[in-house]
Parts: structure tokens; C-alpha cells; sequence
């Protein structure tokens, strides 16, 4: 079944990509040549890279050689998502703009010039009448009949052929044209065969590149949307059981920030002063911090050290941690002054801050557990969890969890990804209600593989708690 699923997979991507490449660059030109050798070596480098970039990330290739590749090797698959709907949507625009360009020449041919010859006289009206003798001349021999005088027998007027409507047509002994009709169309000159090809080229160029053109601005503008750094977003959520004291408190969530060949050092910097540009009582992080080891990433993951709230910072790992060492990165986040929550809980005077592990952990025998976390706690409490995955949900409600933090969809990054991410997940963005308990997704503040997003924006977000007693 894996192997079906691969294989038709397989075909689903190549078929695709010789689709761009056809229309792209051999609709696009007159005939073999450069241009369409350099598209079908364009298009398979380009997948050579994106797949060597994902591979060298998932062995731990060197972390030279991961950077190397993934600039190149993610921004291609970005591009050829965009470039694959652009060509396709081309598909609407080719037919009109077609029939536009052929309605225009028709329109400037010039009219058909009328012949100047006289039409030609009924055959009657040119045949002598036989009943009297053509006059001759002194001194001639009688002339045959309808001779003219002194005019020799071979000069004479050959004889017409007459059609069916009495009009004379051909002479008899001239070269005959085949008439038009039903069955027999007029054969298309060859000029007019150029200037066809010549709209088709001019159509395949013009759709293909407004198409290139339009992927090319879109992922340029979502990769630029992610280096600049994620917004802030301000949510306010309302918890019935939380103290009055506690109405206001500020919690900034980031999530997926994903430090790795691409995002680096300088893109938490940007994360880092923006979370504590909000001035938050409490920040939580959860999960997706990195794509890589800890030390290859130790150094991006080092301005971290210097976030700043009230009442300290808290992290919860991410699938993507189990990927990349989750237990050094324990310890590194440790070492850098943030309190991982591995499946436990403080009491803070105003809530319960708890935390539980990703589902992927659950292969190194360190999954989430919820009842090690929240079994024994006061319920007369407000409680808010952090937990990297949405799907989580189901068993923060059961525990009787008041807000549940999230991450790991990345509000689908790259449209139309949404849609796959939004049937996976319970919640793709925002905030929820489960029952009792009520769920905030954050889009993440980075991008995983390319880093790129688009309808997705990134934000790093302020929950403001309110309290129903205030």
C-alpha cells in the first residue's frame, strides 16, 4: 500500500512537472533547442535541490552542505506550488485571449477587390445565327459560316462551354479551377498559416509569463512577510475561574519558530525583540523551536537568553524537537533561562500554568501525559496548558483545562495548504470553544522548509486573560 501510494505520488509529480514544463517552455518556442533544454534542466535541478535540502536535513548532513541547499532547494518548492497555479489558471485566460487576437485580424483584412472584367454574355447572345450566310468579300472564297471577313479560319473564337445557369463559364481548351464548395474547402495560404502559429506563440508567452511573473511576486513577498519577522496579534480571553487580581494578565505565545539552515541567528534576534517589545507578564513557547542539532543551532538559539517577562518564560517541546535531539534541547532551552514543562505543572498565585510533551514523543517512550500533569491539581483553579499539537484538545477538555495554547499548523503557511491543514486540525488559527474550554492557535512566528508563507501571516501573540469577576 506504501508502495502504491509512493508510486502514484511519484506520478502526480512528475506528471505536473512536465506539464509546467510544456507549457513554460515548449509552448513557448518555436522548436528544440536551448530554451527547452534549459527549462527541463531548470525544473529537474530544481527538484534535485529541494529534495537533497530535505534529505541532508533529516540525516544531519553537515551543516554547511544543509545550508547550502535549502535556500535554493525550499524556495523551489515554494516556486513551483505557485508556478504549477498560475500555468493552470493560464488555462482560463489562454481560450479568450485566443479568439480576441483571431477576432482582431479577421477584423483588419482587407475587403476582397472586385473584379473589373465585364461578366461574361450568354452563349446565345454570342453565336451568330446559322439561318443567314455571312457576307464575303470581292475576289474570296465563300467564307464558312460565322467567319468574319478577310479573318482566317484559325484565328476564329473558340467555341464556350456554357453552365447550368446559361452564364458562359470556361472556354473549351483553357485550364479549368475547381470550384469551392461543401465538400471541398479552399486550401489556407501560408501566410495565413504563420500568422496563426504566430498567435499561438504570442498567447503561450504572454499567459506563460504573467504566470511566471505572478509566482515570482508572490513568493517573493511571503519570503520577505517571514525575514521581516512575525506581527504581534493582541486576543483577549476570558476564563470564568480566574481571579479577579489576575483580570489583564499578559501572556506572549510564540510558537514555530523553527531556527534552522534558513532562519537563523539573526531571525531570533528579531523574535526576541519583539516579544519583549509587548512587555508581557508571562511567555510561553510552544514548541518547534528548531530544525537541527544543538550543536549545529546553539548559537542561533543564543538570543533567547535574553527574553524578558515578569514572571519568567515556559517551553513545551514539538514534533519537530524529536527530530533534533528533543533531550539536548531540553537542557539548552534550560541552560538559556527558559523553564521547560515535560508533562508537569506550576502553580502560579493567579492560574495553574501546566505543560505536556508533543505527540511525537511518544516513540522515545516520552509522550504527552496528561494525567502526571493535571491529575492532582485544584480545580477550583483556572488552568492554562500549553501544548504544541491542536488535536491535543480532546484531552486538555477531559482534564478540565480552562485555555488550551497551541501551535503547529502554521495556519497552513502556503495557500492553498490551509485547506490540508485545516482537515487535519481541530482549529487552524485563532481561538476556539471546546466545551468548557476554549483553544488558541497561534500561525507561528517562523516557516518550516521554505521560508515563505502566504495568507498565512506569522505572528507571536499577546493573550490578555480577563476575569469574569472583574
Amino acid at each position: 500500500m506504501v508502495i502504491l501510494f509512493a508510486l502514484l505520488a511519484l506520478a502526480v509529480v512528475v506528471g505536473a512537472n512536465w506539464y509546467l514544463w510544456r507549457r513554460l517552455f515548449r509552448d513557448t518556442t518555436r522548436g528544440p533547442g536551448r530554451a527547452r533544454r534549459g527549462g527541463a534542466a531548470l525544473i529537474a535541478g530544481g527538484w534535485a535541490l529541494a529534495i537533497g535540502a530535505l534529505v541532508a536535513e533529516r540525516t544531519g548532513a553537515p551543516f554547511w552542505l544543509q545550508r547550502t541547499l535549502a535556500w535554493p532547494g525550499f524556495l523551489w518548492l515554494a516556486l513551483s506550488i505557485y508556478l504549477l497555479l498560475a500555468v493552470a489558471a493560464g488555462e482560463l485566460v489562454r481560450p479568450l485571449l485566443r479568439r480576441f487576437l483571431e477576432r482582431r485580424a479577421r477584423s483588419e483584412q482587407p475587403a476582397p477587390a472586385r473584379s473589373e472584367q465585364p461578366a461574361p454574355e450568354p452563349a446565345a447572345a454570342r453565336t451568330e445565327p446559322t439561318d443567314r450566310p455571312a457576307p464575303t468579300a470581292p475576289g474570296s472564297r465563300t467564307g464558312r459560316p460565322g467567319s468574319r471577313p478577310g479573318q482566317p479560319e484559325s484565328s476564329a473564337p473558340a467555341p464556350v462551354a456554357a453552365d447550368r445557369s446559361g452564364l458562359a463559364s470556361v472556354a473549351v481548351g483553357q485550364p479549368a479551377l475547381a470550384p469551392e464548395g461543401p465538400g471541398q474547402p479552399a486550401p489556407v495560404p501560408e501566410a495565413a498559416e504563420k500568422r496563426a502559429l504566430s498567435r499561438r506563440l504570442f498567447v503561450s508567452r504572454a499567459v506563460g509569463g504573467a504566470a511566471a511573473a505572478v509566482a515570482v511576486g508572490t513568493v517573493g513577498a511571503g519570503t520577505y512577510g517571514v525575514l521581516r519577522g512575525p506581527k504581534v496579534k493582541r486576543v483577549t480571553v476570558p476564563l470564568a475561574k480566574l481571579a479577579r487580581t489576575a483580570h489583564g494578565y499578559r501572556i506572549a505565545v510564540v510558537s514555530d519558530i523553527h531556527l534552522g539552515p534558513v532562519l537563523g541567528r539573526g531571525f531570533a534576534q528579531k523574535v526576541v525583540d519583539t516579544i519583549n517589545g509587548t512587555q508581557p507578564d508571562l511567555i510561553a513557547v510552544v514548541g518547534d523551536l528548531v530544525d537541527g542539532s544543538v550543536k549545529d543551532l546553539g548559537p542561533a538559539a543564543a538570543p533567547l537568553a535574553q527574553l524578558k517577562a515578569r514572571h519568567g518564560s515556559f517551553f513545551v517541546t514539538g514534533n519537530h524537537e524529536y527530530f533534533s535531539g528533543a533531550a539536548q534541547w531540553v537542557e539548552e532551552v534550560r541552560r538559556l533561562g527558559i523553564d521547560p514543562l515535560e508533562n508537569e505543572r506550576t502553580e502560579l498565585p493567579w492560574f495553574d500554568l501546566a505543560g505536556v510533551n508533543d505527540i511525537a514523543g511518544e516513540s522515545e517512550g516520552r509522550g504527552p501525559d496528561f494525567g502526571k500533569a493535571l491529575g492532582d491539581r485544584d480545580t477550583t483553579r483556572a488552568c492554562v496548558l500549553l501544548a504544541h499539537q491542536p488535536v491535543q484538545i480532546h484531552d486538555a477538555v477531559r482534564h478540565g483545562v480552562d485555555l488550551q495554547l497551541s501551535g503547529h499548523t502554521h495556519g497552513g503557511q502556503l495557500f492553498p495548504g490551509n485547506l490540508i491543514a485545516e482537515a487535519a486540525n481541530p482549529t487552524l488559527a485563532g481561538l476556539d470553544r471546546y466545551g468548557d474550554t476554549q483553544l488558541y492557535v497561534s500561525r507561528g512566528a517562523g516557516a518550516w522548509g521554505p521560508p515563505t508563507r502566504v495568507g498565512a501571516p506569522s505572528d507571536i501573540t499577546v493573550i490578555e486573560l480577563a476575569s469574569r469577576q472583574a
